[in-house]
């Protein structure tokens, strides 16, 4: 076996999409602005004690800014159910929850509806890592859907079936 020594940004970026992952929409009312974020980066488990998950931004995002100015910020996992709305958070143009039926919590956490996962967070700690910051993130409460997930595999998304309860 011999090991690709290739490590530009356009090959690691087709190496990384090989590796499934769930879709997250990190989402706040700011200001009473609805503002947020998608990341395949998000990853669940990363602490039980305090309860801590995580995800990745690049340095030039210009919403992250925005949105870490929140007290509270809603993680939802996004399902099958959720479309289209992936791209339409991510897009730089335009109102990015048009049409998209949200929660808001008292904390001002915002949530997708038909998600399979809520999250309501707050920073923990930010960390540098390159061209992004690491994001730890605090969980202060839950709520799960039986919905099938949404991942994102070899730069399409796809979903993965909900198995049925016995």
């Amino acid at each position: 076996m011999s090991l690709n020594r290739e490590l530009d940004p356009l090959t690691l970026r087709k190496v990384f999409a090989q590796h499934p992952s769930g879709v997250a929409a990190l989402c706040a009312e700011v200001d009473g602005v609805k503002t947020g974020i998608v990341a395949s980066s998000f990853t669940v488990g990363v602490s039980l004690e305090p309860a801590l998950v995580m995800f990745a931004v690049q340095k030039t995002s210009n919403t992250w800014p925005k949105l870490r100015q929140a007290s509270h910020i809603g993680v939802s996992v996004l399902s099958d159910l959720n479309g289209g709305v992936c791209a339409q958070i991510a897009s730089k143009k335009g109102d990015r929850f048009l049409g998209v039926d949200t929660v808001v919590s008292e904390q001002g956490a915002l949530f997708i509806e038909e998600s399979t996962l809520w999250l309501e967070t707050s920073i923990y700690n930010e960390v540098e890592a390159g061209d992004h910051w690491v994001v730890l993130l605090e969980v202060h409460g839950h709520h799960t859907s039986l919905h099938s997930p949404q991942i994102f595999h070899d730069s399409r998304f796809h979903s993965i079936p909900v198995p049925e309860l016995v």
